[in-house]
């Protein structure tokens, strides 16, 4: 049982928060012309800068440390807005306190491990400060939960939750793959809270930004923060990803912020019906499958009695190449149908498994 139920989270940013500013900060002159690119930008909301960066591997930069700080102050006092950075122990929350910082954040590396979440908790204690929480590197739902309930636990009220993608050595297509289901599922189990996106590290490439931060929006989610450098070419950190500040801009005229519904008595009457049809649709999809599952465990009963294998590769080869074309008739992608096919398909193996091992199940010797 989760122990986030406050009802005053968030930022205070308003709807569609931007979080703009380097990878890492690297010079004070980099934080002035960025300063002088958004200083009559209104959507920009917040200012992001990397003090103490975590390395895969040493020797290449890891930040400039407390030195960078001070610049930071300057951005406050030119563009007035917050400013964060994150912090990884408990020496860089005292440091970012110090320099009056507006909020922090823990990175992908940290919220991996509790024992770290736990300390930089302890050492919040009492201090009245916005913390955003990006998700662990691996799909753990649960260490993304434990980390933003460590931080309510020791009194931070104002949470927000990163989505900045999970490592997947298979993906080939971005940085860190989205997986959108569990940014959602967050969603779901603590709507309170607010989720911004990081296009910059689910892309890893400045060309996919744009794509990946309409995605999010579409998906109904808070905010965005996007790696912006004066020149991204001579980045001493995450080159490939950061866009310069007129890319920035650009992408904000063009992408589209999309509202999300989030009471009933809000949904357009038209909507509505649309809606009540789907969930008609789906009643029949889930009888239909229900009724499907029924017959497979007959199969199961039958092929106990006859002592064949549950699984057919001929078989199997045939409904799912026969079942894709089918699908792809009719709008449906291969790969949504591949995957749906492979759902059922495992889902089918396990109550034919049941079955055999079932002393109880009288056999068929006809299906």
């Amino acid at each position: 049982m989760n122990t986030l139920k406050m009802k005053d989270w968030g930022l205070g940013l308003g709807k569609h928060v931007v979080i703009a500013g380097p990878c890492s900060v690297e010079t004070e002159k980099q934080i002035d012309d960025l300063c002088n690119s958004f200083e009559h930008e209104p959507q920009i909301g917040m200012f992001r800068g990397g003090i103490w960066k975590p390395r895969t591997r040493p020797g290449n930069f890891e930040g400039l440390g407390e030195e960078a700080l001070p610049w930071l102050q300057k951005v406050k006092s030119r563009l007035h807005i917050p400013v964060c950075v994150e912090v990884a122990n408990t020496s860089h929350v005292e440091a970012a306190l110090k320099h009056d910082i507006d909020v922090l954040w823990i990175g992908a590396r940290t919220t991996v491990n509790p024992f770290s979440v736990q300390e930089i908790a302890d050492s919040l204690r009492g201090v009245d400060i916005p913390v955003m929480v990006k998700n662990p590197i691996n799909p753990d739902l649960a260490l993304w939960v434990g980390a933003l309930e460590r931080m309510h636990d020791v009194g931070i009220n104002k949470l927000a939750a990163i989505h900045r993608g999970f490592a997947d050595p298979y993906d080939k297509i971005y940085r860190n793959k989205p997986n959108w289901n569990l940014a959602m599922q967050l969603k779901l189990e603590l709507p309170e809270i607010e989720i911004i996106n990081d296009p910059s590290h689910i892309s890893g490439k400045w060309e996919m930004v744009q794509s990946v931060a309409q995605r999010a929006l579409n998906f109904g989610i808070d905010g965005l923060m996007i790696e912006t450098h004066p020149t991204p070419a001579e980045a001493w950190s995450d080159a490939r990803q950061q866009l310069n500040p007129e890319q920035l801009l650009t992408l904000l005229k063009e992408i589209s912020f999309r509202e999300r519904i989030d009471f009933e008595n809000q949904i357009p009457e038209n909507l509505k019906e649309m809606r009540n049809s789907i969930d008609h649709i789906d009643q029949k999809l889930i009888d239909l499958l229900s009724d499907r599952f029924h017959l497979i465990d007959k199969v199961g009963a039958y092929k106990k009695a006859h002592e064949l294998s549950v699984y057919q590769g001929g078989r199997w080869k045939d409904v799912l190449e026969s079942r894709i074309k089918l699908g792809t008739e009719k709008d449906m992608s291969e790969k949504f149908m591949k995957n749906l096919l492979i759902a059922i398909h495992d889902e089918s193996i396990k109550r034919q498994e049941k079955q055999i091992a079932n002393k109880d199940v009288e056999p068929l010797t006809i299906i």
